[in-house]
């Protein structure tokens, strides 16, 4: 707890690269290392949180700090449209991520609620439009979570993530070292937004994305405990089975470029893995679709993440709450997919009253 109220309330900074662990084998992650570089095994939840709080720096080595949290200005929602279905008020607004850069998203509120529901964050894949897909705006099929949770009765939110739909900014020019942090940054605020709400519970908060959105879920939750649940699609795998380990797509601006200025776009010597995110999430519940076909993310290494994870969810006593299907199909979230999906958030957030 308080290395996530460090999070909270203020700007989350890796202390310097020579005073963090470095790990060769991140497939293992039930070792920790001591102040003087020996190697343990984690035999209870104490050892573990050391080997947790490395991963959090190694992870921040990487993507830099994220936005201060004890500074930011109120969220000051702007509703720019609002439009009426039969099921939900889908409305577009603004809200203020920090000081001087305004967030655009989507807000969708179901009609007919009796109590508080759940407040889903909606996280869109790689697509110009951005966060119109999620809402069903677009014209790929299987992208519209943000639409179909909200017709099931959760208030969702769908932000665009830097350079995508209306959502146009320099993220490094603002200071940041990756966009990656920024989004998360954006991202955390949104829960802020969902849990202001009066319709919303705000001790339910999920998130849920494919592609793009399936690693920016993974990342947030990583960083804000507040979101209990996730749901990635085609959001990850090992970073050595990513293209067989070639990761100039993860080093653009777009995400993290000290992944090529500072560890040569090698698996070897990348600060974390996914096998250590996944694995940091513990024991809240992780729902994840890893097609067997999907070109991204070789699904090999996705089981491999999933396998290394394992051991930690069973140290909490709560191995049930790291589930992965594997359809067959390429780099797709599919109905029948997405409907389990949809019933693991109801499981663990519980299910929505609409009338």
């Amino acid at each position: 707890m308080e290395w996530m109220l460090m999070i909270v309330l203020g700007t989350l900074a890796a202390p310097a690269a020579d005073d963090i662990p470095f790990y060769e084998d991140k497939l293992q992650v039930m070792t920790f290392q001591d102040a003087q570089g020996a190697l343990h095994p984690v035999k209870s939840v104490e050892d573990w949180q050391v080997r947790r709080r490395h991963v959090l720096q190694n992870m921040l080595r990487v993507m830099g700090p994220l936005p201060a949290r004890d500074v930011l200005p109120p969220l000051d929602v702007e509703v720019l449209e609002t439009a009426d279905t039969p099921k939900y008020v889908r409305r577009k607004i603004l809200l203020t991520a920090e000081a001087d850069d305004r967030l655009p998203a989507y807000l969708l509120i179901p009609k007919g609620l009796t109590e508080r529901t759940a407040g889903i964050v909606c996280l869109h894949q790689t697509v110009a439009i951005g966060k119109d897909e999620t809402v069903g705006l677009g014209v790929t099929t299987n992208r519209q979570y943000a639409m179909e949770l909200a017709e099931r009765g959760y208030v969702t939110i769908a932000p665009d993530y830097p350079n995508f739909g209306d959502y146009k900014i320099d993220v490094y020019a603002r200071g940041y070292a990756s966009a990656t942090a920024k989004g998360i940054g954006n991202h955390m605020r949104c829960v802020d937004l969902l849990q202001s709400l009066a319709e919303v519970d705000p001790d339910r908060i999920g998130a849920i994305g494919h592609s793009l959105g399936g690693h920016n879920t993974l990342f947030v939750g990583t960083f804000d405990e507040r979101i209990k649940v996730m749901v990635t699609s085609c959001g990850f795998n090992s970073f050595a089975k990513y293209y067989g380990g070639d990761l100039t797509g993860w080093s653009h601006a777009g995400y993290m470029p000290r992944i090529a200025e500072l560890f040569d776009k090698d698996p070897k010597k990348m600060p974390f893995d996914f096998t250590e995110v996944l694995a940091v999430l513990a024991p809240r519940a992780v729902f994840i679709n890893a097609p067997n076909q999907d070109a991204n993310f070789e699904v090999s290494g996705v089981k491999d993440c999933v396998r290394a994870a394992a051991p930690v969810y069973a140290l909490f006593g709560a191995p049930e709450n790291l589930v992965a299907v594997y359809p067959d199909c390429g780099h797709d979230f599919p109905p029948e997919i997405r409907e389990q999906a949809y019933a693991f958030i109801a499981r663990h957030l519980g299910g929505a009253s609409p009338k």
